[in-house]
């Protein structure tokens, strides 16, 4: 199973999401926890696309680490 870094950004009164490395994988939510179940469904539905159209899945590549300011 690969893992794939994803970035959450308040939007306003909600929040949002998406992938890095699978472009077009986004999704939104109330909550942090409602888009990180959104999320999951996203890549589960992006990633099942690539093969039903036959293109290959893209290995994680984005790499996820904090800088203190």
């Amino acid at each position: 199973m690969k893992q794939y870094a994803t970035v959450m950004e308040r939007a306003g009164h909600n929040w949002s999401a998406y992938v890095p490395d699978l472009p077009g994988c986004v999704a939104t939510g109330a909550t942090p926890a409602e888009v990180r179940r959104e999320l999951a469904a996203a890549i589960a539905l992006h990633l099942a696309g690539l093969r039903e159209d036959g293109l290959p899945v893209p290995d994680p590549t984005t790499r996820v680490e904090y800088v203190a300011a």
